[in-house]
């Protein structure tokens, strides 16, 4: 019996013969107030060297990313006060990227009250070119428009979690600043990158998206990192504190031996959730779950998406052009508008999906409405087994959290 996360809860299917396809279990850390403090102890650039500075600035992931910010935040805004540095001169920014901005009442969504009630909190929007400030470009010709706040702040601080990422290699580090406060144009033309070869999953040194997402974060100034590495049930496992490219080599080597999972050859029929909520509360976050389950699919298989959705897509931009368009019929549409207009933060998950779905056939149960569904050229189903009713195949794997899961297949 196999079960899979399904926004908050969880379905139930037995499948004797499936495989399981997940991280490694491990148990959380006992005390992960301890872990933090332990990690902020020894970290490679001591917070002391800042005491006097005048302001802080913290960018914090936004409701898509399952950050224990409760647990992280306390014992670093500790040492900040300690530093000399008044609650209200701490301000924390919500990194949004191209997400829309959270409003005041959603903050409760990833913030305690006390954390809230204390400290300035403000919310990122990459499309208010009156509150972001230009700063250069990167070596590969990305410009980079900052959040004004977050730039103007005398220390720069991230934190966040280290896991997978469909085309940046690896989350944390610079990223929740580095891509969640700039600009759009500065998504754009660092998400364009994706189409290189290198730009794959588990992928770090040799990644321009992610390299260029270092560049980025030098540009800024980035001083601090303080990012968790989490189990299966999201709870933190250690802790890595310190300058944000020391912090992602410390980082990956733990990530790769929980998270990558070697795979013999590839399936037939993969099952794959996003992992629960909040990676599945759009569209726009479950995609990353279909291309790590086609990563292990043979050509002409089947993908069954169980992601709930109750956003939607998660993009009026991605959705607008896949359903006001009707020449959006098939996959090959999807690829020669896309080539034609170039790349665009939005209509990119339009091009991944299909990139995907061109090579194996996708259902996708959801609580989206069926004709939406289609119109996304994806096949709606309402049960897993509605699914395996209309499919064939030997070879069943089952991911209950593909989004986190990178899958490496021996043998093609």
């Amino acid at each position: 019996m196999f079960k899979i996360p399904y926004g908050k809860t969880f379905i139930s299917i037995d499948l004797p013969h499936a495989d399981l396809i997940a991280p490694r279990s491990i148990e959380a850390a006992r005390n992960p107030t301890q872990v933090i403090q332990t990690a902020l102890d020894h970290s490679d650039v001591a917070l002391e060297q800042f005491r006097g500075v005048p302001s802080a600035a913290i960018a914090i992931n936004d409701k898509t990313r399952p950050v224990p910010h409760d647990q992280l935040l306390p014992p670093l805004l500790e040492r900040l006060e300690k530093l000399g540095l008044s609650p209200a001169s701490i301000t924390l920014v919500i990194a949004t990227g191209t997400h829309p901005p959270m409003t005041p009442d959603e903050f409760h969504k990833i913030l305690p009250t006390p954390i809230y009630d204390r400290y300035p909190v403000i919310s990122h929007d990459a499309e208010n070119l009156a509150s972001l400030v230009y700063l250069g470009e990167t070596p590969r010709g990305t410009p980079v428009h900052i959040n004004r706040q977050y730039a103007e702040a005398a220390l720069k601080i991230v934190v966040g979690n280290i896991e997978p990422h469909q085309f940046m290699g690896f989350s944390g580090g610079v990223k929740s600043a580095a891509v969640g406060l700039t600009g759009k144009a500065t998504i754009n033309h660092n998400h364009a990158m994706m189409t290189d070869p290198n730009a794959k999953l588990g992928e770090y040194e040799l990644n321009p998206a992610r390299q260029d997402v270092e560049d980025i974060g030098r540009l800024i100034g980035i001083h601090f990192a303080l990012n968790a590495i989490l189990n299966q049930e999201k709870q933190i496992v250690t802790v890595v504190a310190g300058d944000p490219r020391a912090v992602m080599q410390a980082g990956i080597p733990l990530v790769k031996s929980l998270y990558q999972v070697p795979v013999s050859e590839p399936y037939d029929i993969v099952i794959a959730s996003p992992g629960g909520s909040p990676k599945d509360l759009n569209l726009y976050q479950a995609q990353k779950a279909l291309a790590h389950a086609a990563l292990i699919t043979r050509p002409g298989g089947s993908v069954i998406l169980a992601a709930a959705c109750p956003e939607g897509t998660g993009s009026q931009s991605y959705e607008k052009w896949m359903t006001t368009n009707d020449e959006m019929t098939d996959y090959e549409a999807v690829f020669a508008r896309f080539a034609a207009e170039g790349f665009h933060v939005g209509p990119h998950k339009a091009y991944q999906i299909a990139r995907d779905a061109a090579k194996v056939r996708t259902f996708l149960m959801s609580e989206m409405p069926d004709d939406l569904v289609r119109r996304l050229l994806l096949e709606p189903v309402h049960q897993i087994e509605d699914a395996l009713a209309q499919v064939s195949g030997e070879r069943i794997a089952v991911m209950p959290i593909a989004n986190a899961t990178v899958p490496l297949l021996l043998h093609t």
